[in-house]
């Protein structure tokens, strides 16, 4: 049987990006797009926080959320452009990534925090958005090693040293 704070490491099946969007100016509205170039220094190219905090190089979105949130603000779908976050991934638990290393494509991230939401949430979704998206915000990673990432991509966790992703130990 397997110790509690083992588990903590296992995920024993890769996610997969879902969408991609880019803020390029700061309160427009977000470009979907098919693939983003990633860098270690700017983060997303295109987007506006491109160059900006390090630990906060990409936003991410559990797919698996927004139909949470949709019913939360009365809606039958929820567009992930509304929610501001740059890539939506489905099949992985986001929150259980922290201070994990990701690969998408040949894109690693660290994720490095919880995406809360803004007050903004609260004009773009109706009254309650704001409430609707906390805990269901996402998360931030940094930016570890650049490449591109791609709707479709696997989203894979990496093992931590002495550890394995798919439950078995070295």
């Amino acid at each position: 049987m397997q110790n509690i704070n083992d588990l903590f490491d296992v995920f024993p099946r890769a996610g997969r990006v879902e969408w991609i969007g880019i803020r390029a100016e700061r309160r427009e509205p977000v470009l979907v797009v098919p693939s983003v170039a990633v860098s270690e220094k700017k983060g997303l190219i295109g987007d506006h926080y491109s160059g900006q905090s390090g630990n906060r190089h990409v936003t991410l979105m559990q797919a698996e959320h927004l139909p949470v949130v949709a019913a939360m603000t009365g809606r039958d779908t929820l567009d992930p452009g509304l929610v501001r976050r740059n890539v939506v991934v489905s099949g992985l638990n986001l929150l259980a990534l922290k201070d994990h290393t990701i690969q998408i494509g040949d894109v690693l991230l660290k994720i490095t925090g919880q995406c809360h939401p803004c007050s903004k949430m609260e004009t773009i979704l109706g009254p309650g958005g704001y409430n609707a998206m906390r805990g269901h915000g996402g998360m931030t990673a940094k930016v570890l090693k650049g490449g591109t990432i791609q709707v479709g991509d696997e989203v894979v966790v990496q093992a931590k040293e002495g550890t394995a992703t798919n439950g078995d130990r070295s």
